[in-house]
């Protein structure tokens, strides 16, 4: 792996701190979870420290110290020792003076002494740059070194004067892709990609929705992905009405469309793909009137994301083509204008059209300044994934009972418009059903 890209991050935050008056950052990792017992989660590395370091191995902290006068501005790591004997157990591990040459950090210590170090590296700095509340242990641990240096005030140390929130700047960078991590998430699109093209060949009445979940943690590992991006949702008949359903253990039954949100990561970036599809390959009339409404609206959104635009956009238009939609299906009464003004379609459609995507399937970045929506910059990466969710009532057409329908893709934002990353997941009703057939004859 290039780790030059890291490295760039890392002199970008230093500079933002140096304009702003100097001072020092603290952006710990992610501490390792117990499952249970003696047994702990898979290791992710915490977003914000991956995202300046590259580095994964947990019992590590990043501090970046910007320079003043004539002191250069510096990366300093602490993690674990090298530990020939624990290697044997837990596998390889960088220690200070691998993590130093192979990530380019200026330096690097054993974390065993950071928080003997910790007073002194706070002393006499302008400024603290830490995600205060974020995580308890590391606030105490914040605390009593801050705590340390005041006692020494009477001896001229001065602790830092300011404390500022290192995720508010941290979030504004990662909004915009630099061009490895859209390189990242380029490779995480096509692997969800044939993921999804291995559901639609394997889904089959009678089949457990859970067979097909196994089926894309087969090909995210296949294809070299680390992790499900977030626990799969794989929706068969009113199930596909229930937004965050992971049970994902029905028997799925002819006639059932079946709702998949996957997406998987890669080196830590995510994609997130919904696609919604008939188990024996064939959309019925109501199925397939659902369908192309939410396809519709989709296709309005994209049309919509483009630099200049807002956040917001994609989703007004989105709104607007569902809501002429359900007002056609007699699912709602009134105009498009009363409709949207009164949110009656939230009824059916009750979630935004779009969020951030990258290091985090949720990534950070803020949707609003103030009351103005964020506008679309080249380098943006979003979700559109408009969709329709009849539950039975005694005002819904009964053949639209228990349709759910979602149609979920990843866009980069470029100079001309927005690029769809996840565009090789068929999702037209002559795409699915062609393929379908081939597959299941």
């Amino acid at each position: 792996m290039d780790y030059t890209p890291f490295r760039q991050r890392r002199l970008s935050l230093l500079e933002h701190i140096a304009k702003a008056g100097g001072g020092i950052a603290i952006i710990p990792t992610a501490p390792e979870r117990v499952r249970n017992r003696d047994t702990a989660f898979p290791y992710r590395a915490d977003s914000y420290f991956h995202y300046l370091s590259g580095f994964p191995e947990p019992d590590a902290v990043l501090v970046l110290i910007a320079g003043r006068g004539d002191d250069a501005p510096r990366s300093i790591v602490f993690c674990r020792d090298k530990d020939l004997d624990k290697e044997i157990w837990d596998g390889f591990r960088f220690g200070p003076d691998g993590a130093r040459e192979t990530f380019g950090f200026d330096a690097a210590h054993s974390f065993k002494d950071f928080e003997a170090q910790l007073p002194d590296l706070l002393t006499d700095q302008p400024a603290l740059w830490y995600s205060l509340g974020h995580d308890a242990a590391w606030d105490a641990r914040i605390t009593a070194a801050l705590n340390a240096v005041r006692v020494q005030t009477r001896n001229g140390k001065r602790p830092p004067a300011a404390i500022h929130d290192v995720r508010a700047v941290l979030d504004r960078m990662r909004l915009l892709k630099d061009d490895s991590e859209i390189a990242l998430m380029k490779q995480a699109a096509a692997i969800a990609c044939a993921a999804h093209r291995r559901a639609l060949a394997f889904a089959a009445p009678g089949k457990y929705e859970y067979e097909v979940e196994a089926e894309f943690l087969h090909e995210f590992r296949r294809r070299g992905s680390q992790f499900p991006a977030y626990p799969p949702i794989v929706a068969s008949g009113a199930n596909a009405c229930v937004l965050h359903y992971v049970d994902n253990n029905r028997q799925m039954r002819d006639g059932d469309l079946l709702l998949i949100d996957a997406g998987c990561e890669l080196d830590g970036y995510a994609s997130d793909i919904t696609r919604t599809f008939p188990v024996n390959g064939r959309f019925s009339g109501p199925q397939a009137d659902v369908y192309d409404l939410v396809l519709d609206a989709q296709s309005a959104a994209i049309a919509a994301l483009k630099p200049g635009a807002t956040f917001h956009d994609p989703h007004d238009a989105a709104v607007r083509v569902l809501a002429q939609g359900m007002i056609d299906m007699k699912l709602l009464e009134g105009s498009v204008d009363g409709v949207i003004e009164s949110e009656s379609y939230k009824r059916y459609y009750m979630h935004r059209t779009s969020h951030w995507l990258g290091l985090d399937v949720h990534d950070a970045g803020e949707y609003k300044t103030g009351d103005e929506w964020v506008a679309l910059k080249p380098g943006m990466v979003l979700t559109i994934e408009p969709g329709c969710y009849i539950r039975p009532g005694d005002d819904v057409p009964q053949a639209f009972w228990n349709i759910g329908v979602r149609i979920e893709d990843d866009a980069l934002v470029t100079a001309g418009g927005c690029e769809v990353l996840t565009s090789k997941a068929p999702k037209t009703i002559a795409g699915i059903e062609q393929l379908m057939k081939r597959t299941h004859g």
